[in-house]
């Protein structure tokens, strides 16, 4: 069972940036997916970007290309979201699984989610 864990949310103004970290524990069985996930107030899921372990191919919702990227740092089993130019339809609650990209899902291992606000 994977377990996944995010930090790194808040409020912040539009334009500006923010970090979510996932924290991956747990025994995982071959090369998996990680995923980010989001959903703002009031409105359905929201697939957001997916990062492969085995290669590191990285993959990206049209809505958020070119402003946040994702990554993954092997050594602390840790998945980033880097998150720039930041917009008010940003705002919502975001969550890492374990599901393919694209995929809501519900099915492997889900965080319990971190909130971001995006708000002048």
């Amino acid at each position: 069972q994977v377990q996944l864990v995010e930090s790194g949310g808040g409020a912040v103004q539009p334009g500006g940036s923010l970090r979510l970290s996932c924290a991956v524990s747990g025994r995982t069985v071959g090369p998996y997916y990680i995923t980010w996930v989001r959903q703002p107030p009031g409105k359905e899921l929201e697939w957001l970007s997916s990062i492969y372990s085995r290669d590191q191919s990285t993959y990206y919702a049209d809505s958020i290309k070119g402003r946040f990227t994702i990554s993954r740092d092997s050594a602390e089993n840790t998945v980033y979201l880097q998150m720039n130019n930041l917009k008010s339809d940003d705002t919502g609650l975001y969550i890492c699984t374990t599901t393919r990209p694209k995929s809501l899902a519900r099915v492997g291992s889900w965080g319990r989610g971190i909130q971001v606000s995006v708000s002048p």
